[in-house]
């Protein structure tokens, strides 16, 4: 893909993703544009799929929604309320352990900075800026494994891992497209450009497509 192709290859984006679902934690966002919601909605979806990740974030609201509400219950009541995500005890500890953070040093507000964010316990790259993103509708690029898989397949980016393609893009994406890559990307990621054998038949972004590692498709 030529850096100029971005473009039209965006806007196709946008009309393909309306096709199918949102990404479960872009649902939690569009409802409220709770920060603290998004980010432990962002923690239960590590390795988990959005169909567990939605219902888990729903029980889990219902039973609280604020970091101060978190630290009343137990970790065995998180554990029951987020179960079967991935990894939910470990989850549960660190959801327990980020809202402590939050009512002790600030005020049970979740932090609008990347920097900030990163200082909490199991918060990665990947979740600060989709917080950042989502929450805060602040400038930032969440890369994901769907986002890393596509830029580099597009051919328009060439890197090793998700946090090299997070700072290739910051240097040649257009800003405008930084609060929607990530949204996009995963959507097309799990429903067409998927990791093995992805729909290249169907796929309106063939013309613009170096198919990069793609040795199988449908």
């Amino acid at each position: 893909m030529k850096d100029s192709d971005i473009h039209e290859a965006m806007a196709l984006l946008a009309e393909a993703v309306k096709s199918w679902p949102s990404p479960a934690v872009t649902i939690v966002s569009q409802r409220e544009g709770n920060p603290f919601k998004v980010l432990v909605s962002c923690i239960l979806s590590l390795r988990t799929q959005d169909r567990t990740t939605g219902p888990a974030s729903e029980r889990l609201f219902g039973l609280a929604d604020t970091p101060g509400k978190m630290l009343s219950l137990s970790t065995d009541e998180i554990e029951q309320a987020i179960y079967p995500v991935g990894f939910y005890r470990n989850k549960a500890a660190q959801i327990l352990d980020i809202c402590s953070t939050l009512v002790d040093k600030y005020s049970g507000q979740v932090p609008g900075d990347l920097d900030e964010l990163l200082t909490f316990k199991g918060v990665g790259r990947k979740t600060a800026n989709l917080v950042l993103t989502l929450g805060f509708g602040k400038p930032a690029i969440c890369v994901d494994t769907h986002v890393h898989r596509i830029c580099n397949r597009w051919g328009y980016t060439s890197t090793k891992t998700p946090a090299e393609t997070e700072f290739a893009l910051r240097a040649k994406l257009p800003k405008k497209y930084w609060p929607v890559i990530n949204d996009y990307l995963v959507t097309f990621g799990q429903n067409q450009c998927t990791p093995v054998s992805p729909r290249c038949s169907t796929c309106v972004l063939v013309p613009f497509c170096n198919r990069v590692g793609v040795t199988k498709s449908r």
